[in-house]
């Protein structure tokens, strides 16, 4: 390792991380558009103690909260590829599932683990909405649908915006972890122009200073929002 930094490697590598950003915020979007309905409907059957489903959403969670991302990214991306290798092939099916694009794997892998936190993040934000409000929405005529999408939501917004924020900025800096499944994001990227000349150091900072200025976007982003909802603030007091 040279004893200074590399200042021009360090000016080149960093327009070699940033052209990982797309992939980062494309299995971002992804594990958010799958992660928010999900996280929101299994949040559901927790609060309402929906039989079987809420137990299960339960264990879901604690295997999620009590397990690192990386094991869940090893488990998904090395041991069901084998597992379901031995079934096509005990089954005579033509399936090449070695061939298999990574981010296929890192949708499921990030999805999975997003989902299980938005279950508690929706969960106490909608314990925040009195139930009079839902109430009320019945006896004027508004179906549950109607009355989650126009009352019970745009509240519960307001209090879970802050932990989804928190949940998204978090989700950006996992996928950092995608370099076990040679997912080309940020952080292979940047390490595979390092490994030429050793210029590790100088890497890390180029990855230190795009997931900075990705997360800062992201949550001046969120701010806007917040402060969009901030109208429906006096209906959730």
């Amino acid at each position: 390792m040279s004893e200074s930094l590399n200042y021009k490697f360090l000016w080149d590598t960093f327009f070699v991380a940033l052209s990982g950003v797309p992939v980062t915020l494309f299995v971002t979007v992804v594990a958010l558009l799958i992660a928010l309905p999900a996280g929101f409907l299994l949040a559901l059957t927790r609060i309402n103690k929906i039989p079987i489903l809420n137990r299960l959403a339960q264990v879901y969670v604690s295997f999620v909260r009590g397990t690192p991302v990386i094991i869940q990214i090893f488990i998904v991306y090395s041991s069901v590829p084998l597992l379901l290798d031995s079934f096509f092939k005990a089954n005579s099916i033509n399936m090449k599932i070695y061939e298999v694009n990574p981010i296929w794997y890192a949708f499921i892998v990030f999805s999975f683990n997003t989902t299980a936190i938005l279950i508690e993040v929706f969960r106490s934000a909608l314990g925040t909405v009195p139930k009079g409000q839902l109430e009320a929405a019945h006896s004027v005529g508004l179906t549950n649908f109607q009355a989650y999408r126009r009352i019970i939501i745009p509240q519960a917004l307001v209090v879970a915006m802050p932990n989804i924020c928190t949940a998204t900025v978090n989700l950006i800096k996992a996928t950092s972890l995608g370099y076990a499944m040679s997912l080309q994001e940020i952080t292979l990227k940047a390490k595979v122009a390092a490994n030429a000349g050793y210029n590790y150091v100088e890497a890390y900072i180029d990855i230190f200073i795009v997931y900075l200025i990705l997360c800062s976007l992201v949550e001046f982003a969120f701010k806007r929002y917040e402060q969009r909802l901030a109208r429906y603030k006096p209906a959730s007091a």
